[in-house]
């Protein structure tokens, strides 16, 4: 009787924690769904200067206002991800264009290429708002060899200039709420660093330039 209480005993135990570990998993899994909720709905823009030498770096930033001036009202019409997506599309080789001009108005010769892709962010805070880490859609701009540290910010819901997302159809300013929404969670940075620790297992194929040599953005000047 002695082995089959203690047997009784383990098997309650495993139990009462397997529960436990449902309780506390529940609540992550629906943060984690509008994680994924806000990553469907997001199109960030990623610069990657040619070194990280402070003129590369200016550079970049220079390129980055040149792009942004340009682009500020560019998805004043878009209400979801894939009309962002269509309008940005259209908009590569005049997009690509802008940073070259402005390259070349510093006296810059280096190429650059604009392109969009789906990529892997880690999390990061831009402005007020944390977005969750996982893969996205981004407009990515390359200058040079591309091998210097980063800016990003995100270009559809337009929060790289806030006052662009004035414009937006009412379905576009729903997935801004969305991520100010996540950002309100109790306890939410240690959600966000729990669905990181998932999302890392989960992408074997994670790209270093869009995850580790991130930089802290900081937003640009006002229009």
């Amino acid at each position: 009787m002695t082995k089959q209480n203690h047997l009784f005993r383990r098997l309650d135990a495993l139990l009462t924690a397997g529960l436990l570990l449902a309780m506390l998993l529940t609540p992550l899994a629906g943060f984690g769904r509008r994680c994924a909720q806000v990553r469907g709905e997001v199109l960030r823009l990623h610069i990657l200067a040619n070194s990280d030498s402070a003129a590369d770096q200016a550079l970049k930033l220079l390129v980055r206002d040149a792009v942004l001036r340009e682009t500020g009202d560019l998805f004043s019409s878009a209400a979801t991800l894939e009309e962002a997506l269509a309008l940005a599309e259209e908009s590569l080789p005049a997009i690509e264009e802008t940073a070259r001009r402005a390259l070349e108005g510093a006296g810059c010769g280096d190429p650059v290429k604009a392109e969009l892709t789906r990529m892997y962010f880690s999390t990061r805070t831009y402005g007020e708002d944390t977005l969750p880490a996982g893969e996205y859609a981004a407009l990515r701009l390359t200058i040079g060899e591309a091998q210097g540290q980063n800016w990003w910010c995100v270009m559809f819901p337009p929060l790289c200039l806030p006052a662009a997302g004035e414009a937006l159809p009412e379905e576009g300013r729903e997935a801004a709420r969305n991520i100010s929404l996540l950002n309100q969670q109790p306890h939410y940075k240690l959600a966000f660093a729990s669905v990181e620790w998932l999302e890392g297992l989960l992408d074997g194929d994670e790209d270093a330039d869009g995850a580790a040599e991130e930089e802290s953005p900081e937003p640009p000047p006002s229009r």
